[in-house]
């Protein structure tokens, strides 16, 4: 007759056992995010910082055809619900792994542009692979942490994520000059491409990126999404990301392009903007997290509309240099708060495989936004001057300013569940 007291004992070790298990996979997995988050920025920097001194110095690129390459550009982020479809076949980390490769691509690709259409059709493709990778690396981001520790967690990988910009901003000063455009987007392109395929290579042999019979669904097996399920309760969290994506893209397209084609700012100083930003934003972003945690999304937000009202009347009416540029790194500062809307939509999810395909539609609300927004500032610029441009963005600010008063966090049965220890 077997003693209960072994088999307790027995199945304690086993429980302990899956639990180590399952924590050195969730490592694992992290480790993998913080790879393939590396990666993105490093490469999105370089581009970034090169982009409009390219396409205005080497190819001509007047104000309205910046605004239809930008409006273009977005495109693949209207798609952003096709994760939530690409996640009943792949993980999430695998889409993002793979979205890398071709963001890589298309950065490489940039630095044989030679006209317009082939500057567009480059831009897209580095666009596919940047828009598909967000999605699906906040889901598997929030489905590998508890609701509490998420602000903080994502504060961690943005704060790192500015260590990655702050690394392609030193290659730009250091390696500019030598190799030029052309060279330098085709080395970028190279390494982020390459770099993500060894990332893929060593998760699937880690067993990192599992099917739906493993001890891993949280981070993205096959049966988690089927349908976006479309709530009320989730109308502040759409309202929002359609004003988060016009306000980012009112200033990220006309903010440099006014640095560099009224004040003829150079590449060099459009990298030593970006080099601050992610100095700050290294240590900022970690702390930033903390803070969300602590305060609550809505008077987060609130501070983060507040302020930018005053950067987008300082783009519209000051012509000083050297205070364009304090607004230029204020921007980037406040920009970091886009993790309170992840948070606030986590804690108000009614189930775990509710977040992958809403925060894929929210990208793709976002990018509504976003497509329209380039096009219609640049035609406002040209016709009637750059200042009604930044003032369509006070605009934009004050409205979601409001909005942000309505948000009231309801759990929902993620949250219970997280209350109640299940």
């Amino acid at each position: 007759m077997s003693d209960p007291s072994v088999s307790t004992v027995s199945d304690e070790a086993m429980s302990a056992q899956a639990k180590a298990s399952k924590a050195a996979a969730r490592r694992a997995a992290m480790a993998v995010i913080m790879a393939t988050n590396f990666l993105l920025n490093f490469g999105y920097q370089i581009w970034r910082s090169l982009f409009n001194n390219f396409a205005i110095d080497e190819l001509g690129v007047q104000a309205n055809q910046m605004g239809a390459i930008q409006s273009v550009r977005e495109i693949p982020g209207l798609l952003g619900f096709t994760v939530g479809l690409l996640a009943m076949l792949l993980t999430e980390m695998r889409i993002a792994g793979l979205s890398i490769v071709l963001l890589g691509l298309g950065i490489a690709l940039t630095g044989g542009a030679t006209d317009l259409p082939s500057l567009l059709v480059s831009t897209v493709l580095m666009s596919v692979g940047f828009h598909y990778f967000m999605p699906a690396n906040s889901s598997a981001v929030l489905q590998l942490t508890d609701e509490d520790e998420a602000p903080e967690v994502l504060g961690r990988l943005t704060s790192l994520n500015a260590l990655a910009a702050l690394a392609g901003a030193g290659l730009v000063f250091l390696a500019l000059g030598s190799l030029g455009f052309r060279r330098l987007f085709l080395v970028t392109g190279a390494v982020v491409a390459v770099g993500s395929v060894i990332a893929l290579l060593w998760s699937a042999r880690q067993s990192v990126l599992p099917h739906s019979d493993s001890g891993l669904d949280e981070v993205g097996s096959i049966h988690l999404v089927q349908r976006t399920p479309l709530r009320r309760r989730y109308w502040l969290y759409y309202a929002l990301q359609f004003l988060m994506g016009s306000r980012r893209h009112i200033f990220t397209t006309f903010a440099v392009f006014l640095l560099v084609r009224k004040h003829g700012v150079r590449a060099e100083t459009v990298t030593a903007l970006y080099l601050v930003n992610n100095l700050v934003g290294a240590f900022l972003y970690r702390q930033l997290g903390r803070i969300i945690a602590r305060v609550g999304e809505k008077r987060a937000l609130t501070v983060n509309f507040v302020l930018l009202i005053f950067v987008f009347l300082g783009y519209a009416y000051i012509p000083v240099l050297p205070v364009l540029y304090i607004l230029f790194v204020a921007d980037h500062m406040l920009f970091g708060f886009r993790i309170a809307l992840q948070s606030y939509f986590q804690k108000i999810a009614v189930h775990r495989r509710e977040i992958t395909p809403n925060l894929s539609l929210g990208q793709t609300i976002n990018h509504v936004a976003s497509v329209i927004i380039p096009l219609v500032g640049g035609i406002i610029w040209e016709t009637v001057g750059s200042h009604y441009t930044f003032l369509v963005g006070v605009g934009v600010v004050v409205f979601a300013l409001i909005l942000v008063q309505w948000m009231r966090v309801e759990p929902g049965a993620v949250s219970q569940a997280t209350a109640a220890g299940s």
